[in-house]
């Protein structure tokens, strides 16, 4: 029997990957594991699974810039995508409730909390309006290999690089109002 339904696990924690491979019905999924963030970019853009199920807080890429590089990409975004943390606050901290295109389920969860993120990841892929096309990117593929088009493409590697830059302004500024929080406690 043909495994059509891949469903891709990203969390360090081989407990958190057994358990949902434990909760999951046998024989309708083949489940695909990632123990860190980068693997698991890796594995979906190679795999396209199914479904994400994505941990908030992973080594060497957090799940909020792999959850970035999903909203980023139109092909990506059509994924169902289950998040999920132990610790809420962290998440609501970078991605304001209620969360419009993705599922949450708060760690531990149990079977019936895992199958109705699931349902409800699902429910709001569908929902989701199709990403437009963005103008620079439309504009490249209208005007070929000119100089306009390579100046669009250095333009949007700038832009990219300066995204870069003030996400990990805004990552140190958390670890710095955290700091402080904890201090002044």
């Amino acid at each position: 029997m043909a495994r059509s339904q891949k469903i891709l696990v990203i969390d360090d924690s081989r407990v958190i990957q057994k358990c949902v491979r434990d909760m999951l019905p046998q024989g309708n999924f083949q489940i695909l594991e990632a123990k860190d963030g980068i693997e698991g970019l890796n594995l979906i853009r190679q795999e396209h699974p199914n479904l994400i199920m994505l941990d908030f807080l992973l080594p060497k890429m957090s799940g909020w810039e792999v959850f970035q590089q999903i909203q980023t990409q139109s092909d990506l975004q059509t994924i169902p995508l289950v998040l999920m943390s132990g610790r809420k606050e962290e998440v609501t901290q970078k991605i304001s409730e209620p969360f419009e295109y993705f599922a949450f389920v708060e760690k531990p969860f149990d079977k019936k909390q895992l199958i109705e993120a699931i349902k409800e990841a699902m429910r709001k892929v569908k929902s989701r309006p199709p990403t437009p096309q963005p103008a620079a990117a439309a504009a490249t593929a209208d005007l070929g290999s000119g100089a306009a088009a390579d100046e669009i493409k250095a333009l949007n590697a700038k832009v990219a690089k300066m995204q870069a830059e003030i996400d990990m302004l805004k990552k140190q500024m958390t670890q710095v109002v955290t700091f402080v929080k904890q201090k002044l406690r």
